[in-house]
């Protein structure tokens, strides 16, 4: 069955699996120190909604609750939807552009350009905020800019970017920045603790600022990223038989290369280099969607998101009061089900 005519089923799954995901927000509300019943945590959701909002009575619910649900758990629910949907796209777009299925934003390298910019904002001291955001998130930023800057000149070859070149450029910085925090490491062992954890990610320090400064990225770059959907259906398919049927191969590369490293960059400058969820979710997600960029990308977004709040919330509740660095987490749960999804259609991967 081709698309279009799969097109009116695919448009209903997808909506189930957002409802899902938006379930699976106010149930992650409901987990921490302070017991919130499920229907509470709706209510105070609600109760921001404008309009609707003016409707919903929380009076008799504690002031307390509603401040924890607000100020705290939401945040940081939402910024960890918004990393998952951001990192797992992101790893569905490169894994079609570049027809290999190993490319992820943490192989790129861009990732631990934004360790190397928070390992030395941290050993700096650099702990102040403007506006909600951390010195460390802007180093975290432009660390992951810079990266993807180096690497790009590095891969050119006149105004042609060769896919292999790339990918073994990113490898290749990403473990020398990897060195280099390890070095930072060594020569600061009094700030090691608060590297290792940022580098494993964390969203414990989310802020609605951070979600002001995330979302619109987020969501500009996935709508960018799902108009070059038949391009990536053609690059998957090999750069030749692409130029052939009418894509511009490089021009097509370069921007999805700037939209990738933005979003990427944006992501793990509030989280961490939370590794796996680029990999692994779009492979999980094609194996139940199918590989047409279409319909993986938006499932690859509501997956990601998904898969990043259950995460989230056991990283915060499993040990409580202690925290697991979310980024184990992903790698812990991912694994296993990924290793589940693979043996039982290991024959439908890439057919």
């Amino acid at each position: 069955m081709v698309y279009v005519e799969k097109r009116p089923f695919i448009k209903l799954i997808l909506c189930l699996s957002f409802i899902g995901l938006l379930a699976a927000i106010v149930l992650s509300a409901t987990f921490g120190a302070a017991h919130i019943s499920f229907m509470d945590a709706v209510l105070i959701m609600c109760s921001k909604i404008p309009i609707i909002g003016n409707y919903i009575p929380i009076h008799n619910i504690d002031a307390a609750h509603t401040m924890i649900v607000l100020n705290l758990r939401l945040p940081r629910i939402i910024l960890s939807a918004l990393v998952g949907s951001a990192l797992s796209v992101v790893g569905a777009a490169l894994q079609g552009m570049f027809k290999n299925p190993m490319a992820d934003p943490y192989v790129m390298g861009i990732s631990s350009g934004a360790s190397l910019g928070s390992a030395i904002a941290i050993v700096a001291g650099l702990e102040y905020t403007f506006s909600g955001i951390g010195l460390i998130t802007m180093f975290a930023f432009t660390g992951s800019i810079l990266t993807i800057i180096c690497i790009y000149n590095i891969a050119r070859v006149g105004n042609k970017i060769p896919s292999t070149t790339l990918l073994l450029a990113g490898i290749a910085i990403n473990f020398m920045l990897l060195s280099m925090v390890s070095v930072i490491m060594v020569f600061n062992r009094d700030q090691v603790e608060k590297i290792v954890f940022w580098v494993m990610g964390s969203v414990s320090a989310a802020s609605w600022n951070q979600i002001a400064f995330l979302f619109p990225m987020v969501l500009i770059g996935i709508i960018v990223i799902l108009v070059f959907s038949r391009d990536l259906n053609l690059m998957s398919t090999g750069e030749e038989t692409a130029k052939s049927l009418g894509t511009e191969v490089e021009n097509v590369k370069k921007i999805l290369i700037v939209i990738c490293s933005i979003l990427v960059a944006a992501s793990v400058s509030v989280s961490g280099a939370i590794g796996f969820v680029g990999l692994i979710i779009p492979h999980a997600v094609r194996l139940l969607s199918g590989s047409d960029h279409r319909s993986l990308l938006p499932f690859s977004a509501v997956g990601g998101a998904l898969f990043m709040v259950i995460c989230d919330t056991i990283s915060r509740s499993a040990a409580a009061p202690m925290e697991i660095p979310v980024g184990a987490v992903t790698s812990i749960l991912g694994s296993p089900y990924f290793i589940y999804l693979l043996y039982k259609n290991k024959k439908k991967v890439f057919r």
